[in-house]
This record gives C-alpha cells, structure tokens and sequence, in this order.
C-alpha cells in the first residue's frame, strides 16, 4: 500500500468536499510535503485519478465500444463480456475496500445509497449510458459484487440485424410484417440474448406517425422512432417513500393516448396491467420476458401474473387475448445472439396457454406457419415467402 495514497485519501475524507482532479493534485501535493519522488507523486496521482474520476480502472473496459456487461467479483477477478460471453480481464484492485469505495462512488453518483445499513443498489450512472448494480458484504458473501451493464442507444434498425446474422431474410420479413400488421409481440430469451436490441430494432420500424409510450424500471429502449415518450419507475427513498412503480407507470400510460405501448421487460405484476391495456384496443404493444426456451414461456408468465393476484386460467385467457406472436431470442456460443423461433400464442384444446412455432431459424416453416399467416392477412399485410 502507498503510504502516500493513504495520507492524501484521508485529507480528501477529512475534507468531505470536491474530489475533482484539481482537488486531488491540490492533496497530493500538500501531503508529499516536497519529500516524495517525482515517481511516487506520479504513481499517487494516478491511482487517485482511478479511484476518484469515472469508474476508476474499470473506464477503458466500459468505452470499449463492443463491451455489453463489465463485473467485478472479486479484487482480481473482473470480468467482460464483448458479445461473445464473459472473459477475465487483467484488471485488479488493491484489495477489497478498493472494490468497495469503488461501488459508493458509483453508488452516489447514481443517486443512491452504499452502505451496511443498504447494502444493496440498483441505479443509472448519470451521463453514462451504464446500469449498475452493487452488493455488499456479508450479503456478497465472497467481498464486493459489482455489476455494470452498458446501455447503448439503439444503434441496429432490423437491417443491420440482418447484416449482423442476428436475423435471415426469412426472419427479418416475417418481423416487418408482424410490425406492420400491429401486432402485439412477446421477445423471450435468457440473460443478454439480445432482447432488448430485438424490440429496440421492432420499434425502429413502426410507422412515424404513431405515439410510442414505453415503460422500464431502467433506460434501455431508445428506438430509432420520431415519437417516443419514455417512462422510468422510480425506487423509494431511504424512508420508503417516493417510489413510482412500474405497474403505476403503465396504468399512467394509458392515459398518454399511446399507439403503441411498450414495457421494457415485466418482472411482477405489472403483467396484469400491462395485458388489461393490450385487451382494451392498444395493438402492436410488446414486453421482454425472460425465458430459457419458448416451453417455459406459460409457465413464467402465470408465475409473474400471480404476483399480481391472477389466476392461471385467467392469464392464459389474457394473454391469449392481448398478444399474438412471441420471439424467441438464443445466445449461440460463437455465433451470437439470433432470432432463433417466431411463435403463435393461442389455446389447445383443454384451453390451456401454447405457443406454436411457425417459424424456427433450424428447420424454416413450422405447424404455425398458417395460424400466422391468417393472423397477417385478417390485418391486411401479406404474407412473406
């Protein structure tokens, strides 16, 4: 440990005002006193610099254009993911109070609170597109867990998704008719399959006319779209009030005249809302959800609908009601994140909730083919080869 770091840390504590780069060099040199080496002055300031502006050593991973989600488990475990799944990086704290001023700092700038009373924080990085999630001990049972998860604005209309691989022709043309014919999609997929970047990509090619509202616990969707009203919930404050919960957003949504409503991804019970102002005229809406595969589907939904007070019965006529299509998103090792099934939401014959494939990126056509055809063709919009 640099005895020096310590002495100007605890000046800049002490102080408890600004820790800018003036302050810092201010500190470092009150605190070298004209007795330390240009070399550790150097060595002082640059560590100081890391600890104190942006997100310390973790900054070059996070302007990496191609970096999705950046995680710290451990002082010399850090972790990237680039689109190809998570890779270690070279990347190492001190030692574990490192990693845990880091997460305050980043805390604070979101607007939040670290700390053993609140261990536990969810939030935006102000100004910098990054989500960030931060555990303490001993709830982290292992040290400080940090999780930053890049919020990029959308940057792939259904094009470039094709340019990408994450679509073929087939699947981007099914896509733009489903778009066109307004109706309501459901995206599934596991953690970073590209969800988020599919609906992004759908809202891109909605008609200019029409008035999206979306609805998100955290930015996320920034479509391509000249009129987009967005609506982010608010946590409660330290006292416990104050919150503005997702489910209330989507029931302000609706007095907002929207063509179009969006929630970025339903988690609880705002799945009931959401589905009672998909059945009351809102077509072309959509969520994400995540879903292992398109089989889980019904079941994670009647779990989240539950949470709401609604009855699986009662769901899955709902559902079946509000919503027309799901899309199924898959992470491929070494080959990215794909449309991978284009599915029918209906009922089978004991009036439970299925999804029928009618479309899958292995084997083409499935035995939904013509449910979803007949869903395009009763709104007007052909039916691609």
């Amino acid at each position: 440990m640099n005895p020096l770091v310590d002495r100007v840390r605890a000046r800049l504590a002490d102080a408890g005002g600004e820790t800018g780069p003036a302050a810092v060099a201010a500190a470092v040199r009150a605190e070298s006193g004209g007795v330390a080496s240009d070399l550790d002055v150097l060595a002082a300031l640059r560590t100081l610099r890391q600890e104190f502006t942006g997100a310390g050593p973790l900054d070059a991973l996070l302007r990496d254009p191609a970096t999705t989600d950046v995680l710290v488990t451990a002082p010399d475990a850090v972790w990237v993911d680039r689109g190809d799944g998570l890779r270690r990086t070279g990347i190492t704290f001190t030692d574990e109070a490192a990693v845990r001023r880091l997460a305050q700092r980043l805390a604070l700038a979101a607007g939040r609170r670290l700390d053993d009373a609140s261990p536990c924080v969810d939030g935006r990085l102000p100004d910098a597109g990054v989500r960030l999630h931060a555990v303490l001990p001993p709830v982290a049972a292992a040290g400080t867990a940090i999780s930053l998860r890049v919020l990029r604005p959308a940057g792939h209309d259904l094009a470039a998704l094709r340019r990408t691989g994450t679509l073929d022709a087939t699947g981007e043309a099914l896509l733009r008719a489903i778009v066109a014919a307004r109706l309501a999609v459901l995206v599934a997929g596991g953690t970073g399959s590209g969800k988020t970047t599919l609906l992004n990509a759908l809202l891109g090619a909605v008609d200019p006319g029409e008035r999206l509202i979306t609805v998100e616990d955290a930015e996320e969707l920034f479509p391509r779209h000249p009129h987009v009203v967005r609506l982010v919930a608010r946590p409660p404050n330290i006292e416990g009030s104050g919150g503005v919960p997702l489910r209330e957003l989507v029931r302000q949504a609706l007095r907002m005249r929207p063509d179009r409503l969006v929630v970025g991804e339903v988690r609880g019970a705002e799945v009931c809302d959401l589905l009672a102002a998909m059945n009351t005229g809102h077509d072309g809406g959509g969520c994400t959800v995540h879903a292992n595969s398109v089989r889980e589907i019904p079941a994670r939904m009647r779990a989240l609908a539950g949470l709401g007070g609604m009855s699986p019965a009662a769901l899955d006529g709902q559902l079946t009601a509000a919503v027309q299509v799901v899309l199924h998103m898959r992470r491929r090792p070494g080959a990215g994140r794909t449309l991978d099934e284009v599915g029918v939401l209906g009922r089978s014959d004991d009036g439970t909730l299925r999804v029928t494939a009618a479309w899958s990126r292995g084997s083409g056509a499935g035995p939904g083919r013509d449910e979803l055809a007949t869903l395009l063709r009763e709104r007007g919009v052909g039916v691609p080869c």
